[in-house]
């Protein structure tokens, strides 16, 4: 991974696949967060949530913008790889044991409908809720201790960041096994319910997806996209200066 805008990050699809794929052999538990600027924004200003990225088994970049822009001053062809597209290639793959934790029932019943008609075998993995509370007043010991008993290789946790970041690395050290991928509204996209849905595959081809989801949820979106272009130029001559001492 590179460290880029003070968090670690790997743009390489292959390098990804093949930590994850390592740590579910090894019976490694871990986490991976899919950062794009709402998170590496809240990072740089809150040293607990830089540590709790810089503590995953491995980072993807979840923005075609910011990817773009880190390309630009590192000059390397940097390519993004968006956490929703992650999400449905493992779960296509047929491959792996699944837990989905977090969100609402209603979202989850959707979603095992729907990822069931993609794999039949996840109409039977377990789809579970989590009570509304803050990330202290979990009781992780018990989460962890239902998780442990189905022996998954992959938790996709569903909490909204920076919550649900927080939350795997609380959880990370009462679990024996497992990946935790941090996916936030990408169980919205595929329960088919309600209003919150994946830009469409045009907006995709051409990185609009942030223009989508500005668009689609304003008032959440808007302010993370706002914050992110204040700390921005900060951010820029931080990364040029570092850039330019390791040269």
């Amino acid at each position: 991974m590179e460290k880029c805008f003070n968090v670690n990050l790997e743009f390489d699809k292959f390098v990804v696949d093949d930590v994850i794929g390592s740590c579910i052999k090894n019976n490694k538990p871990g986490y991976v967060c899919s950062v794009e600027s709402n998170n590496l924004s809240v990072a740089n200003v809150n040293n607990e949530f830089l540590e709790v990225l810089n503590g995953a088994v491995v980072n993807i970049c979840d923005g075609s913008m910011l990817a773009t822009i880190l390309g630009f001053i590192h000059k390397k062809p940097f390519k993004p790889y968006i956490g929703a597209d992650l999400f449905i290639n493992y779960v296509r793959s047929g491959k792996y044991k699944q837990y989905f934790l977090g969100n609402t029932h209603e979202v989850l019943s959707g979603l095992r409908k729907e990822l069931s008609k993609i794999d039949p075998k996840i109409a039977n993995m377990p789809f579970v809720e989590l009570p509304f509370r803050s990330v202290d007043e979990f009781d992780y010991k018990s989460i962890a201790a239902d998780i442990n008993n189905y022996r998954p290789d992959i938790i996709w946790v569903s909490l909204g960041a920076p919550k649900q970041e927080f939350f795997m690395n609380r959880l990370l050290p009462f679990l024996e096994r497992g990946v935790m991928f941090g996916f936030g509204a990408i169980f919205n996209f595929y329960s088919g319910v309600g209003s919150v849905k994946r830009a469409p595959a045009w907006m995709r081809r051409l990185e609009l997806e942030w223009l989508y989801r500005a668009i689609e949820e304003p008032k959440k979106n808007i302010p993370r996209y706002l914050r992110f272009i204040k700390l921005l130029p900060r951010l820029i001559k931080e990364e040029k200066k570092k850039r330019k001492n390791r040269c």
